[in-house]
């Protein structure tokens, strides 16, 4: 695993999935993250999930804690 891992691909790409949602008021979110984005559904509903509950700042330390551990998977295996 990349010690400089850069996430801003992944919020390019999530931004773009985010306007598809609100464009298309038929299509959630999760279900992009899902048909778009290759998540299965429960990796897609706990990936929202962490999102809402934890919020970018207690992530971005979470991230850096698992890039300096060496944690890729962690023990949930999403």
């Amino acid at each position: 695993m990349e010690s400089q891992a850069n996430v801003a691909g992944f919020v390019n790409e999530y931004r773009s999935l985010l306007a598809v949602a609100k464009a298309e008021p038929k299509v959630s979110f999760q279900e992009l993250l899902v048909c778009e984005g290759d998540w299965t559904p429960d990796a897609a509903y706990h990936l929202l999930q962490l999102a809402r509950q934890y919020g970018a700042f207690m992530l971005r330390n979470a991230l850096a804690i698992a890039l300096a551990l060496e944690i890729e998977d962690g023990d949930l295996g999403f």
